[in-house]
């Protein structure tokens, strides 16, 4: 029995390797992911942040969301608190929220456990469903709890020694000299902890992935970079805000025009890594990164 979120009914996805709990009506939102047998919930709970829009109060919940980007208030925040379609299949299930009234964007997510390990495919897609095209980009935001540390890593081709291959783009509240930011050649490494004001750096990643080591658990999310295409947010397909309740590990699929009836899809690969004893230190995470074969 799936014990349920702040009274909001949930189920779960679940194999001998892990298990993801979602909300049953409101989102799509995934609120829990656990190792089998395992009590840390690598999801953070924010149940209780809210924002008054327009068209209602959007409840943050914590977890797992799928926002398009770029970010733009009331658009972004619209009220997801009921509505949702539930279709479970073998090793999988779809969840898929309402229009949204003011975008006609709806947003749905497709979740397959791995049989063989643990990990978990997270397909998020964006559907227009109205009558005018409507420029997005697909955002996939997980938050996860303080405690730990982001890795992201820096490895990026070479075109020539006369021209640049790395950037790194801030937020107007957040400062290089934020203690939180630790910055080798190879690796970004961000601490989780609450300090003020908040921090978000964005990037393009060409590696594919970024992590999240947690106690004894490092959390990777995959991705297939599309350097080729534009990108939100000074061109940034890999993404990390943290403030005094959470952190964010966020990643965005290229800019598109979505005509009428047309979708988007943008994929992650999730895995959970049991990794103890690893110090959350760059040149012990450096090596956690070779001895996963990521580096």
């Amino acid at each position: 029995m799936t014990p349920d979120f702040h009274d909001l009914p949930t189920r779960s996805l679940a194999n001998q390797h892990l298990r993801v709990d979602y909300l049953a009506e409101a989102g799509p939102r995934l609120v829990r992911l656990l190792l089998a047998s395992a009590d840390l919930n690598l999801l953070a709970d924010a149940a209780d942040i809210s924002t008054e829009t327009p068209f209602g109060v959007y409840n943050l919940y914590g977890g797992h969301r799928l926002w398009h980007a770029p970010e733009a208030f009331p658009r972004t925040y619209l009220p997801d608190s009921d509505g949702l379609t539930v279709d479970e299949f073998e090793g999988g299930v779809r969840l898929r929220q309402p229009t949204e009234r003011a975008t006609n964007i709806q947003k749905s997510m497709e979740l397959r456990l791995e049989p063989d390990r643990a990990a978990l495919t997270v397909q998020h897609s964006l559907h227009n469903i109205g009558l005018w095209p409507v420029e997005l980009a697909p955002w996939a935001i997980t938050q996860v709890p303080l405690g730990g540390v982001a890795v992201l890593p820096q490895q990026a081709p070479v075109p020539s020694q006369y021209l640049p291959n790395r950037q790194l783009n801030l937020w107007p509240y957040a400062s290089w000299r934020d203690p939180r930011l630790h910055l080798a050649d190879d690796l970004l490494l961000i601490d989780g902890q609450a300090h003020e004001p908040a921090f978000k750096i964005g990037y393009f990643n060409h590696a594919g992935w970024m992590g999240y080591l947690l106690d004894d658990i490092f959390f990777v999310k995959r991705f297939t970079p599309r350097p080729g295409l534009p990108h939100a947010d000074l061109h940034s397909n890999c993404e990390v805000y943290v403030w005094d309740r959470f952190l964010e590990l966020e990643t965005l699929g290229p800019l598109t025009t979505l005509g009428p009836g047309a979708a988007t899809v943008h994929i992650e690969t999730w895995e959970l890594h049991r990794v103890p004893g690893i110090a959350p230190t760059i040149d012990a995470v450096r090596g956690l990164v070779q001895s996963l074969g990521l580096a």
